[in-house]
């Protein structure tokens, strides 16, 4: 596969996981411009983990994913009592907090005679695990999408359980979902880590494919990125937002025909579904309405099988 198309189709993967993040608080109604604070540490908790500590990819990638569960935990106690504008202003905010820290965070260890680890604005190099296990491009994209997949999944498995059902129903109308005994602080808290932990997988992989960290990479844009992947893919299912990043990264980014232009387009298609479609391509509506379509085709196949005609409709 040409190396080109792997970069592309390995940042889609990786950028999927912040989206997802992003996509998890829209289910309960929130607005984050924050989940690139997430992404930020668990790149590097990842990454100091691999290349510092010695620790193998696989608890490197968890500690990452734990890091930045923990610090969505220490931003959802005092933010989600903010509601609607409050809430997006103070989630930016501690992004923001998150990558100055991250200019003026300076810890190193000497390996093999080398200053290993972040220094501040000069950022995080010698990430080299996947090199130094020989570990091909092709075989780490290969890794990125069976996360992927693993986290497609565990998201479609919870919206079927009761706790998506409550995500959706803090999203439609908090106080109905209250006044039914919701606990609305204890479900927007778990949701708010879940999506932290789902943006430090995405980090964690990213660190160890570029081998390099700054922190100007996790500016403001990645975070209203993430947010508008949702919007212009959907709300309806768990494959929304990763339209929104195929759209975005694999068409804008990647087609020459874009070059320059890309952020002009890009906005002008989310202003374009914020008024059409303001739950995005994939919205509730639409999901229902191919569940009916595949319903109705397997219904025919199964019939055609078994020898049975299919039912007539009308006298």
């Amino acid at each position: 596969m040409d190396e080109y198309l792997i970069q592309v189709l390995s940042n889609i993967g990786m950028i999927s996981f912040i989206a997802l993040s992003a996509y998890i608080l829209l289910l309960t109604g929130e607005i984050s411009f924050g989940q690139q604070a997430f992404f930020a540490i668990g790149a590097y908790a990842a990454g100091i983990a691999t290349a510092m500590w010695g620790w193998g990819f696989w608890p490197g990638l968890v500690w990452g994913a734990a890091a930045a569960g923990a610090g969505a935990f220490l931003l959802a106690w005092p933010t989600l009592r903010m509601r609607g504008l409050f809430f997006a202003i103070g989630t930016l905010a501690f992004a923001e907090m998150v990558r100055l820290l991250f200019e003026i965070f300076t810890y190193q260890v000497e390996i093999d005679g080398e200053l290993v680890g972040p220094e501040g604005s000069e950022g995080f190099r010698g990430i080299r695990y996947i090199f130094e296990q020989d570990i091909s491009a092709f075989h780490y994209m290969l890794l990125i999408y069976a996360l992927l997949a693993g986290v497609l999944v565990l998201l479609f498995v919870i919206e079927r359980t009761r706790l998506g059902a409550i995500w959706r129903m803090l999203g439609e109308d908090e106080l109905l979902a209250e006044a039914q005994g919701v606990s609305r602080t204890y479900y927007k808290v778990l949701a708010t880590v879940v999506a932290g932990a789902v943006a430090g997988i995405g980090g964690g992989l990213y660190a160890h494919m570029n081998t390099y960290l700054e922190p100007k990479i996790f500016n403001v844009m990645l975070g209203v990125h993430s947010l508008a992947y949702g919007l212009i893919g959907g709300l309806g299912t768990a494959f929304g937002p990763l339209i929104g990043v195929g759209i975005d990264i694999g068409l804008l980014e990647s087609a020459r025909i874009f070059s320059g232009y890309r952020m002009i387009v890009f906005g002008g298609i989310v202003a374009l579904l914020l008024i059409f479609r303001p739950r995005g391509l994939l919205d509730e509506a639409a999901v229902h309405a191919i569940a009916g379509w595949w319903r109705t085709l397997t219904s025919s196949h199964a019939k055609r099988r078994t020898g049975r005609p299919p039912e007539q409709s009308g006298a």
